[in-house]
């Protein structure tokens, strides 16, 4: 099938003295260091749309992607549900959501949103007949697993290997870096979209507004004649750009950036395109069971239990984490598919771990699953179920952690299930 594509962007970069969000704690803006975009991408056939909406931000919460979608298709006639919306999660950005002491900035989630559903228009009317391509490229060199088990059994997060006690690094990484490329009938390239699971934690506790590595890696590609590279993350949340085999040894920005850069202009080197696409999608909603926690755990007194920050930002939210599970008894999360060809985008509302992806991807075969986190929505932390017996902070009750051990299995079995009623009505 025939197929039209187009890409666009808006500056979403919120004033300097805006709170930043992703350390718990209140940091006050002071500077820009590089700016923060929205990015979306637009792909239709004679039968079908669909689109992604990448965010420079934390997270998206499902309300603000249940408005971005509804503005989309009242102005413009494309279907909400064909829209994925995910967050890059961006340590360095503004307060799109309440995260510890610091609340989300709702005048600054309205400017966003504004302006992403203009940038989605220009996106439309940019479309033009296109040629699209699929390639991989395997990227060992960036993303590390930040869990460290210990002698006793229980796990540190950012663990080191200088601690007597170390014992291993606890579980795979995703390498795959994947890329859809698109480009015109007459070989000029239109735009990329990437897919890659690591952490874009740089300059989260400090003054500085930034788009992190993903910014930098768009920035670059621009210079080499790839107008967009809208980055969609993958399952990172126990990923980040230090490594404990190494002393815990990090990639600055620039230095990431550039690698993903190379990553992808190797994979555009030898991108074979195609002037049709079949397109696919599906969606479900699924309530997700919370935690059952006694006291213990809920002081964060348990075997394994760590709290970064400042641990009282902990105990200032727990009355109110505590009431809003008695009350809702469980939590909606929607995971989406997006199918181009054999390849499936799944949209996962959560700081997913590397093993519940892979499951995914494992899962999934003899589809190609691609995974994207912090998409529509963020229910927090979802480890693998293993990871509960050992702790860690990304385990340790919170706002941010609040999911039963086997969410992360029912998001992949939902997602797999997805994938195949995808493939089967294609």
């Amino acid at each position: 099938m025939s197929i039209r594509i187009g890409f666009a962007e808006a500056d979403i970069t919120p004033p300097v003295g805006i709170r930043k969000i992703g350390m718990l704690k209140e940091v006050i803006s002071d500077h820009v260091l590089d700016p923060l975009f929205a990015r979306i991408a637009v792909i239709a056939n004679e039968r079908e749309r669909i689109a992604f909406i990448q965010l420079d931000t934390l997270s998206i919460r499902w309300t603000q992607v249940n408005d971005i979608r509804n503005r989309v298709q009242a102005r413009y006639g494309f279907p909400g549900a064909n829209i994925m919306v995910a967050a890059t999660h961006n340590h360095a950005g503004p307060p799109v959501a309440n995260c510890g002491d610091v609340p989300r900035d709702e005048a600054y989630i309205e400017t966003m949103t504004a302006k992403v559903v203009d940038a989605f228009g220009r996106a439309l009317e940019s479309s033009c007949e296109a040629e699209i391509g699929f390639g991989r490229f395997f990227e060992f060199n960036v993303g590390f697993d930040r869990r460290v088990v210990m002698r006793n059994g229980t796990t540190r997060t950012h663990g080191r290997f200088e601690d007597g006690e170390a014992l291993y690094v606890e579980g795979p990484v995703d390498p795959e870096f994947f890329v859809i490329a698109a480009r015109k009938k007459s070989g000029e390239l239109i735009g990329s979209v990437v897919n890659f699971a690591c952490h874009p934690a740089h300059n989260g506790g400090g003054g500085a507004l930034s788009a992190g590595f993903p910014g930098v890696l768009d920035r670059l590609m621009k210079q080499r004649g790839c107008p967009f590279a809208l980055f969609l993350n993958g399952a990172c949340g126990n990923i980040t750009t230090y490594d404990r085999s190494h002393g815990g040894a990090t990639k600055e920005i620039d230095e990431v950036g550039l690698m993903l850069a190379d990553d992808l202009s190797r994979v555009l080197e030898k991108m074979e395109y195609s002037g049709s696409v079949n397109l696919g999608t599906a969606s479900e909603t699924i309530q997700l069971p919370y935690r059952k926690v006694g006291d213990a755990e809920i002081a964060g007194l348990i075997p394994g239990a760590q709290r970064f920050a400042d641990g009282t930002v902990y105990g200032r939210g727990m009355d109110a984490l505590l009431k809003r599970i008695e009350e809702r008894k469980t939590q909606p999360a929607e995971v989406q598919a997006l199918l181009l060809d054999n390849y499936a985008f799944v949209g996962i509302p959560a700081e997913y771990f590397s093993e519940n992806g892979l499951k995914i991807k494992e899962g999934a075969y003899p589809a190609n699953a691609l995974v994207v986190s912090h998409a529509n929505g963020m229910v927090g932390y979802v480890p693998h179920k293993e990871a509960f017996k050992r702790g860690g902070y990304e385990t340790t009750f919170a706002a941010h952690s609040r999911m039963a051990p086997e969410a992360g299995d029912i998001l992949a079995e939902t997602a797999i299930n997805l994938i195949r009623k995808c493939r089967a009505g294609s």
